[in-house]
């Protein structure tokens, strides 16, 4: 092999000093700023990445916490129409309770007229048939004729004492 003959080796020390001296001055006069160009574009992209998601961080913040508001003021104001509905519901419900209640009560009141009035003509009718009743139980047992007053007022008596 040539490339081991230590007569050559002086040419191929020098050539090889020679390429990489060529070799250096291109890698550091056109790929290094090249690079570093690239690596400095790079950075700028991802710093305006970062401070435009910042930015919008802050938007975001900003339209959450009007949300937020937005919510609580919309919640402070349908409990507040939820306070004056109830009211009115509540006073409508007492309107119709104290109509009812007065319907009733005089439902009740003529209900009881009527009741009193049947007891007494139930009583009317009763006293009819006891006063006919001890009339004749009085003439079959004892067989006196007894006169009628004295007999409606022995059964008005004996209904009195009862009640």
């Amino acid at each position: 092999m040539p490339q081991f003959d230590p007569s050559s080796f002086a040419s191929q020390v020098f050539w090889l000093a020679v390429m990489f001296v060529a070799l250096y001055w291109i890698v550091s006069k056109i790929a290094i700023p090249r690079i570093g160009e690239v690596l400095e574009q790079r950075a700028r992209v991802i710093q305006d990445d970062l401070d435009r998601a910042t930015q919008l961080k802050a938007e975001t913040d900003a339209a959450i916490a009007a949300y937020e508001k937005a919510m609580a003021d919309a919640r402070g104001q349908a409990y507040e129409h939820m306070k004056v509905m109830q009211a009115d519901m509540k006073a409508v419900a007492d309107k119709k309770t104290a109509e009812v209640t007065e319907q009733m009560t005089k439902q009740i009141s003529e209900a009881e007229a009527r009741i009193t009035a049947a007891k007494q003509a139930a009583l009317d009718s009763i006293k009819g048939v006891a006063a006919d009743t001890a009339r004749n139980v009085v003439s079959k047992l004892a067989g006196l004729s007894p006169d009628a007053g004295s007999v409606d007022a022995a059964v008005s008596t004996a209904l009195k004492e009862a009640r």
